[in-house]
């Protein structure tokens, strides 16, 4: 009498064999199946990977120019109307401690721009004229990108520095002693073009001349609108707390205190909640992916009715046939998952190098995006494994 067979097994190690033999049968079914896991795994971690890059490039753009800067300016007063700051609003704040640097800068009410005479009144293109101190550049973090700032000497004539947009406007390119242009009724000189300043923006769309010019030629009051100061960074709120009563002792409620920085740091959260938004996409594009999945597995549970019924007969237990049919699906979304990881991160240096941006993909997207795709693949995949491993073997085998 022989001894009876030994029992089935299917060991650890030979799982993933037996689940890339059963995906490479359809192997169309399986790349759109994978495909669509792909795809959003890839929209997941781009977004992630572009939002993160976004936000290290607006954080070094903040190290570089510093957060220490406060801006002064008139608020309205109790009845509604524009305030001003006393002529000794600079010298005050300039007396505060912790304060390193002060600058100011002044609006020239009913001054316009235009780059010749024969352009219409109308037409000045929104330009602000202010006069400026020697000094704002340095204080707010502003660079000339072409030609110099106003000195001692030219603060005193026909001479202005053009705010980045406002030269695109006019169309100046670069400075020049024959580069002139119409400002409030005279023929000023261009004699700079200040590159963007983020932390003041306002100077992008400003003409800036000297003080002692605006005064002279255009009928300036000499009060300025805008006091600029920089601090140490450890006392920027301390500094903060007295700016207004410094400002105007007898009206501090009047003063209008703010820190341009903090107007990034919103941006940067407004970012965020558009990030969660394209995620919220690239998870039901996940889950569409999943549903795939499930498809792929359960119709080939049908159609290899055949083939389980064999294996049962030859000794396959139904743990195994919930064995092999779970593998394929994890597989399958491993295989989506892990191209679409590499894809997303593909998309994010390319987006990020076309910026100039630092490339950051934090490493939990790319490892949550692979759990995730395991995740939906073992749930995708449990319902068509449990019913593979209920097929009967006689069943499985004389039905067509």
């Amino acid at each position: 009498m022989s001894a009876p067979p030994p029992p089935s097994r299917l060991r650890p190690r030979d799982l993933p064999r037996v689940g890339v033999a059963g995906l490479r049968t359809r192997p169309v079914r399986v790349f759109l199946s994978a495909l669509g896991i792909a795809l959003g795994i890839t929209a997941m971690v781009a977004v992630v990977g572009v939002s993160s890059s976004s936000r290290a490039e607006l954080d070094r753009r903040l190290a570089s120019l510093g957060t220490d800067l406060l801006t002064v300016a008139p608020g309205n007063t109790m009845f509604g109307e524009q305030a001003s700051l006393p002529d000794e609003a600079v010298g005050m704040i300039s007396r505060i401690g912790p304060v390193r640097r002060v600058s100011a800068a002044g609006e020239v009410p009913g001054a316009k721009v235009y780059r010749s005479d024969e352009i219409p009144e109308g037409e000045s293109g929104g330009i602000s004229v202010l006069a400026a101190g020697l000094d704002l550049p340095g204080t707010v973090g502003a660079a000339v990108a072409d030609g110099v700032w106003l000195n001692a000497a030219t603060a005193r004539h026909p001479a202005v520095v053009l705010g980045a947009r406002a030269a695109r406007r006019l169309g100046i390119g670069s400075a020049g002693p024959d580069v002139r242009i119409r400002l409030g009724g005279e023929w000023f000189t261009v004699i700079g073009v200040l590159a963007p300043a983020p932390l003041a923006p306002e100077l992008d769309s400003a003409a800036l001349i000297g003080w002692p010019a605006a005064e002279d030629r255009l009928g300036f009051d000499g009060h300025a609108t805008t006091v600029y100061t920089r601090t140490g960074d450890s006392a920027v709120e301390a500094v903060r707390t007295v700016l207004a009563a410094t400002a105007n002792p007898q009206a501090p409620s009047e003063v209008k205190v703010s820190r341009p920085s903090d107007a990034l740091a919103a941006r940067q959260a407004t970012d965020r909640a558009f990030t969660g938004l394209l995620l919220g996409l690239g998870s039901v594009a996940l889950l569409v992916g999943g549903v795939g999945i499930a498809n792929t597995m359960v119709v080939s549970v049908l159609e290899r009715r055949g083939e389980i019924g064999l294996r049962r007969s030859l000794g396959a237990t139904r743990a195994h046939v919930l064995a092999q049919f779970l593998a394929e699906s994890l597989l399958l979304s491993a295989l989506g998952g892990t191209a679409g990881v590499a894809a997303g991160a593909a998309v994010t240096a390319g987006y990020a190098a076309s910026r100039s941006w630092p490339v950051l993909v934090p490493v939990w997207a790319t490892a949550g995006g692979l759990a995730a795709t395991l995740l939906i693949g073992a749930l995708a995949g449990l319902y068509p494994a449990v019913r593979a491993a209920r097929v009967s073997p006689t069943e499985a085998l004389v039905s067509p």
